[in-house]
């Protein structure tokens, strides 16, 4: 078990009050010399009124009326947003074929599907088209029309085979028709990427809405940025052994768009997916977003047992959030698995928790050059016996590169904080290779709602170029811009150069790590930065997120002391 502070060693001391007069939140936040604490507006001070946030508003509206669960409602609804998002494309690529009909004695091929998927272009027959389902009357069986569309663009299109959702059946033909009024309103010369935001959001709000169910499929967006930030997916082949909905696959490609390449050009993309909707849910988001990619999902793959993608050193990247502290994994179907060049090469835990496997599995699919980054639990990087002993293994191989603590609510599944892993094996024979990068984020966030938190662009752009200061990289603001750096040059300096800072960041030795028990924990290492003279407003945002942090360590302690007493009880009864 492994060894717990008490919560008054785990709670920091309030910060000092001083009056002043009132401040802006910008002002506030460039005076306070603590800068481990940066605590943007909150959305709703910063955003107006958005096209994904009206139409969510509209179908959650509708859905309210319906007596429909969120889970029946949402793969539906992603279904008719990906078909307004297939006709945008193949409008544009119709037209583009009838200005050469115009042109040429060549037969017509407007209505052959090779003309379109020479394009990566979905080929739509007339009545699997979103224009003529909106037309149809409501005493129609609307329900039955779109069933019927969705069969007929997979019989074109085959790499959609068996993807596409088919229970329109169970709306009403009046709430359809309501619905695809709705997405009409999606301007048809919407740009590509547009479309795949509002895909993204309505994915990030099914899950916000389903909660613990909604986590299974969803990472929120911006915690996927910053693990795509920190391993610079620029070219290569891609790894999510627990794909979900594909989002580290979308924001991959985005990072690389970004970047002026083309995506479907510049990445391989591999994922496995355990549950058969969710799986289709990914290959759906991929095409949404004009990638493809080799989703293997449903039946009965399961990345504990099986290789379907013959992974073990042959990816150049690995992202990934696993399900955390799954037990019950059959290890004695492992054991042929363990060993040096193996998909385990560090040996099987001891404990009864599946956590260790996950991270060998992504450390074992690298290259020798590869990059993983990864959501883990906070459990991980303190736990004790063969944990521990593989935990070192792992950290004497020179590859564990940056550790960074996550603050609460960041997701929707858990309030509790998480940690997030990076892995470079190409480190190795670089001078960072008998060091790790520790930083401590939880006073990094945006306050969503009372129960939510994310990261602005600005945020992300800030921790991301933090580490590359570590690696002496060139910084790059393409996430966060002005913002961004003028963060980075208010904590490192005009000229940015990487030093240690008290409460926000070290740069730890293996010997060090040794001393600490092989300890992750950025707690072990960061440190407290210094105590500081803040404002009214700084005063009463802190002492919120310790009230806050607080109130979790209390849920916690609670939630043992019950798991102790009927352990107790269990063996009395024994």
């Amino acid at each position: 078990m492994s060894k717990k502070k008490s919560k008054a060693q785990k709670a920091k001391k309030a910060p000092t009050r001083k009056s002043a007069p009132a401040k802006s939140k910008v002002e506030a936040k460039q005076t306070n010399t603590n800068q481990s604490v940066w605590i943007a507006p909150s959305e709703k001070d910063t955003d107006s009124a958005t096209l994904e946030k009206s139409l969510w508003a509209a179908a959650d509206q509708f859905r309210a009326n319906s007596g429909l669960k969120a889970q029946e409602y949402s793969e539906p609804i992603l279904g008719l947003i990906f078909l307004r998002f297939a006709e945008m494309r193949f409008n544009t690529k119709l037209e583009e074929l009838k200005r050469l009909d115009s042109s040429s004695r060549r037969k017509s091929r407007v209505d052959d599907p090779t003309a379109y998927h020479a394009a990566n272009v979905l080929y739509l027959s007339p009545k699997s088209r979103f224009e003529y389902l909106l037309t149809l009357p409501e005493r129609s069986d609307i329900g039955g029309e779109i069933n019927a569309a969705m069969r007929e663009i997979e019989k074109h299109n085959p790499q959609l085979a068996g993807v596409l959702p088919k229970t329109f059946n169970i709306f009403t033909s009046t709430l359809l028709k309501n619905l695809l009024k709705t997405f009409s309103e999606i301007p048809i010369t919407l740009e590509f990427d547009a479309f795949g935001r509002i895909y993204e959001y309505f994915l990030g709000a099914f899950a916000m809405t389903e909660g613990q169910g909604g986590g299974e499929f969803y990472t929120p967006a911006s915690i996927v940025q910053l693990l795509v930030q920190v391993i610079e997916p620029y070219h290569g082949r891609i790894l999510d052994p627990a794909c979900g909905s594909g989002g580290m696959f979308v924001q991959s490609a985005r990072f690389v768009k970004e970047h002026h390449k083309n995506p479907a050009a510049e990445l391989s993309i591999c994922g496995v997916e355990k549950t058969d909707e969710t799986g289709r849910l990914a290959r759906l988001n991929l095409s949404v977003h004009g990638l493809e990619g080799d989703i293997r999902h449903g039946g009965n793959v399961n990345s504990y047992y099986d290789d379907p993608h013959a992974a073990t050193g042959q990816f150049d990247f690995v992202l990934a959030n696993p399900p955390f502290n799954v037990d019950k994994v059959d290890k004695e179907k492992l054991k042929d698995m363990v060993g040096v060049g193996r998909r385990f090469p560090f040996g099987l835990p001891k404990t009864d928790n599946a956590n260790y496997l996950w991270i060998q599995l992504f450390y074992s699919s690298l290259n020798n050059k590869g990059r993983a980054g990864f959501v883990m639990a906070n459990s991980a990087s303190d736990a004790r016996s063969s944990e521990q002993e593989l935990r070192q293994k792992l950290i004497e191989a020179q590859s564990v590169d940056v550790i960074v603590a996550v603050g609460p609510n960041m997701f929707y599944t858990v309030t509790l904080p998480v940690t997030l892993w990076f892995l470079d094996r190409g480190k190795t024979k670089t001078k960072r290779a008998d060091s790790v990068l520790f930083i401590d984020a939880r006073h990094i966030y945006r306050q969503i709602d009372k129960a939510h938190r994310d990261w602005t662009p600005a945020q992300i752009g800030f921790i991301a170029n933090l580490v590359r200061l570590y690696r002496e990289e060139t910084l790059d603001l393409t996430v966060g811009g002005n913002e961004a750096e003028a963060r980075i040059k208010e904590v490192f300096g005009n000229k940015p150069t990487y030093t240690d800072i008290p409460g926000l960041c070290k740069v730890a030795t293996l010997k060090e790590i040794n001393a600490q028990g092989w300890s992750l924990n950025p707690g072990r290492y960061v440190g407290v930065a210094p105590s500081a003279d803040v404002s009214d407003q700084d005063f009463k945002t802190q002492f919120k997120t310790l009230t806050e942090e607080l109130a979790i360590l209390n849920a916690q302690a609670r939630t043992l002391e019950q798991t102790i007493a009927a352990n107790a009880f269990e063996i009395l009864e024994a």
